[in-house]
């Protein structure tokens, strides 16, 4: 690993193409570095992750008309839908797109965190609906996702977004940009255009996080991917980008981040160095915001200490900075203590899930959002008796430099009415690398299972699980086979139609 100092440069002190933060990360991608076999085992766990969840989601508003929009744009050999017939291709750009949503709908596939957070799973749709349409391997694949991982990973690690009001996906783009121009074999100068061109247009202010939560918090990842492919097919072809995007004197971190004077520190891996930072991130055994994960298992063991939620007179969840500022009270935000509030506002909701987890003892991705659900009268009396305390301790072992140390959990001290006190903490949650039971391939199984209960067959899921444990070894036409498809009765829209301009 090397560190790399970026900074802003005034137009009257060029800096060199090879200095630049966007040709060293295109250096990364393009580099023929060594595949490392945990960080391949994981990516096909990834692969299964990202199934289950979008299945999962198939038939929800958002999901059905980002499909309903990939139907339009039909293509002799091109991308495979999720839970369309593997026999019909689309656009690999709208398959990235509608597949994008649905992988991101329920907010439950993978995530790292750490300078900023990210979903880096995000990353697989384009990747795979390239990787079908140009007729690549499943070695292909492997490199181009590894690389992907690895680039949005090193950003996260070393640049804040957030704290500037800009949403995640600016660190995705260039990162499925770049895994792109991996997996096909591109020129570290073709990176490097596609990146700076995918860095250019994706930056986003972070309102869709904040207030009234849209269905646009799943649309932005699919939005990237569709960008990012776009990006590279023009470089391909030549066009070049406005340079140099991080450092330049007009550009990013210069105007949208911490200004001329601010100087960050990327770590990236040598060029013959395995690219393992996948091995970093971790999946969601819970469909809600990576933070409140921990806090959710904590409530199920807290749940068992109470004779009765009934008799709780107040909860202070003392936890990170972020978790108090993001899905906190510190949000400031009284969407999140409204039980008519949108689904995508509630898993954004700490109070809410803490609530609901410590009286039902389970969660699940559809029933512990149904509006009856949000709007009982004993849930909404506990969930507006939470309140979160932000707690130095617990935000700098959020930062801990080290990944098997760093913490997103919380303490929780629960007051009931007799004057008594339960007081319990977790640090991560029980499926993290570091938690109680961590996520390995029985568990990515299990969670696609659980997800896809009355969809999948166990002969399909078979099928599926065997082709991404063979993901290195695929040829060129079984990447069309990297699908899951329903039968047409189980999805609500499988035809295009014209209730849109498409």
């Amino acid at each position: 690993m090397k560190m790399h100092t970026v900074r802003v440069y005034p137009s009257a002190e060029p800096l060199p193409t090879r200095d630049q933060l966007a040709w060293k990360l295109a250096e990364v991608a393009s580099a023929s570095a060594p595949l490392d076999a945990a960080a391949v085992e994981m990516l096909a766990n990834r692969v299964i992750d990202n199934a289950g969840v979008a299945l999962a989601a198939i038939n929800r508003t958002p999901v059905r008309n980002a499909r309903e929009q990939a139907l339009a744009h039909p293509r002799p050999s091109g991308a495979t839908l999720f839970g369309i017939d593997s026999t019909r291709f689309f656009d690999a750009e709208w398959a990235a797109w509608a597949n994008g949503v649905a992988v991101r709908e329920l907010d439950m596939h993978d995530t790292f965190l750490a300078a900023d957070y990210s979903h880096p799973g995000d990353n697989l749709p384009p990747l795979i609906a390239v990787a079908q349409q140009c007729g690549r391997s499943g070695a292909d694949l492997v490199r181009g996702a590894l690389a992907a991982y690895e680039i949005q990973i090193s950003l996260v690690r070393g640049i804040c977004l957030h704290e500037h009001k800009k949403d995640h996906v600016a660190h995705l783009c260039p990162a499925q940009a770049a895994g792109i121009g991996a997996m096909l074999g591109l020129s570290t100068e073709v990176i490097y255009q596609a990146i700076q061109q995918a860095v250019h247009v994706s930056f986003a202010t972070r309102q869709s996080r904040k207030g009234e939560i849209s269905s646009w918090k799943a649309y932005a990842p699919a939005h990237a991917g569709k960008l990012a492919v776009e990006a590279v097919d023009r470089a391909m072809r030549g066009e070049r980008a406005p340079s140099p995007i991080y450092e330049g004197e007009d550009s990013v971190i210069a105007y949208m981040l911490s200004g001329k004077k601010a100087e960050y520190e990327i770590g990236l891996p040598e060029p013959e160095e395995p690219r393992r930072a996948i091995l970093d991130s971790y999946t969601k055994e819970h469909s809600a915001e990576y933070q409140s994960q921990a806090l959710i298992d904590l409530a199920f063991r807290m749940r068992e200490r109470l004779s009765s939620t009934d008799d709780v007179r107040r909860i202070t969840i003392h936890t990170s900075h972020h978790t108090h500022y993001v899905i906190g009270t510190g949000a400031g935000d009284p969407q999140k203590f409204s039980p008519t509030a949108s689904r995508e506002t509630l898993d954004h909701s700490i109070m809410y899930l803490f609530a609901v987890a410590l009286q039902d003892g389970v969660w699940h991705h559809v029933r512990s959002y149904l509006p009856e659900r949000a709007a009982r009268p004993d849930t909404v009396r506990l969930w507006q008796s939470v309140e979160t305390v932000e707690d130095p301790e617990w935000t700098r072992r959020y930062h801990d430099p080290d990944p098997a140390k760093r913490s997103f959990g919380g303490r929780v001290v629960i007051e009931m009415a007799d004057g008594s006190r339960v007081e319990d903490e977790l640090a991560v949650a029980n499926a993290h690398p570091a938690g109680a039971h961590p996520f390995a391939r029985q568990g990515y199984v299990g969670k696609f299972d659980a997800l896809t209960e009355g969809l999948v067959s166990r002969e399909e899921r078979g099928r599926f699980v065997s082709l991404c444990e063979r993901l290195p070894d695929l040829k060129a036409g079984e990447l069309a086979e990297l699908n899951v498809p329903l039968a047409e009765s189980a999805l609500e829209s499988t035809q295009r139609n014209q209730r849109g301009i498409f």
